[in-house]
């Protein structure tokens, strides 16, 4: 009598051995690849040399194009001179002056142009006669040039802070507005229904329900906004001009060409470049990776 009650229990036991290798077989294919696997040293090289080797390889083709003479000196610099203008914005300390006038400038209007742009994004998104009458009219400001904005920023503000602030508002809400809307489109429909009959309300629907499940696109979209906002930047002080405005990296870049110094013209977009790169890899890049790393999704590096 006891032999059968032993049979049972050790298939009992067999089963559950079975049903735990199962769920530990799904729930290793569910985890993440550990990208942190391997040598530290190994990592670093992986992640540093690509971007250096890309740079020296640049450097070189263009120290080559130089030195072949297939344009005049006035028309394309040598590296070294275009180094020199930089090293002397770094001696002197007015590279700082440059980068705090423009960067301080971006990210208040960003900051603004997020404010704006959020609850403009949401009521597109879940009011229909709002995306009907406002939505074309935002997407038609995203493709408008912020640059054609300058003049009449000029006209309506005069030569200060208000019309480079314009410009930036006018580049950036567009782009925000419509990756927040992007996004939320992209949310499953259950979702809302799910958290609307366990009580959420209105407000808490958007806050812990909608906006969570849109903030991948949403990120995109304040990708985009900032890039938007930094060439609106740009482009007004390159145009609006004058002496109660400071000097920004677009007002640098003006005097360039104002001084027909293409080593200094090469050296202001260089800076403006390096801005652009450094906001995306020190701000972005991180924020993005620990959202897609939260989602199960560890393809970004």
């Amino acid at each position: 009598m006891p032999q059968p009650e032993s049979t049972g229990l050790q298939d009992r036991a067999a089963d559950d051995q079975y049903a735990g290798s199962v769920r530990a077989g799904l729930d290793a294919l569910d985890t993440p690849v550990n990208s942190a696997q391997g040598s530290l040293l190994r990592r670093i090289v992986g992640k540093v040399l690509p971007p250096i080797a890309a740079i020296v390889l640049l450097v070189l083709v263009w120290q080559l194009l130089w030195a072949a003479a297939f344009w005049p000196e006035f028309k394309l610099p040598a590296p070294v001179d275009v180094w020199s203008q930089i090293w002397q914005l770094v001696t002197t300390g007015k590279i700082l002056e440059l980068f705090w006038v423009s960067v301080h400038r971006a990210v208040i209007g960003f900051a603004i142009s997020l404010l704006i742009a959020v609850p403009l994004g949401l009521a597109i998104a879940n009011i229909t006669v709002v995306r009907r009458g406002i939505g074309p009219l935002v997407s038609g400001l995203q493709s408008l040039p912020s640059v054609a904005w300058v003049p009449a920023a000029i006209l309506w503000f005069g030569l200060n802070d208000r019309a480079i602030y314009w410009v930036v508002l006018l580049g950036a809400v567009p782009s925000i507005a419509n990756g927040l809307v992007s996004g939320l489109d992209q949310v499953p429909p259950i979702l809302p229904r799910v958290g609307k009959a366990l009580g959420a309300g209105r407000l808490g629907g958007i806050r812990y329900i909608l906006l969570p499940a849109a903030l991948p696109g949403f990120l995109g979209g304040l990708k985009q906004g900032w890039a938007f906002s930094w060439r609106s930047l740009m482009a007004a002080e390159l145009i609006a001009t004058s002496p109660d405005l400071g000097e920004g990296l677009g007002q640098y870049l003006h005097n360039g060409m104002s001084l027909s110094d293409i080593s200094m013209v090469f050296a202001g977009v260089l800076l403006i470049f390096v801005v652009g790169v450094g906001i995306e890899l020190l701000v972005f890049r991180p924020l993005e990776n620990s959202v897609l790393r939260a989602r199960g999704l560890t393809r970004a590096s």
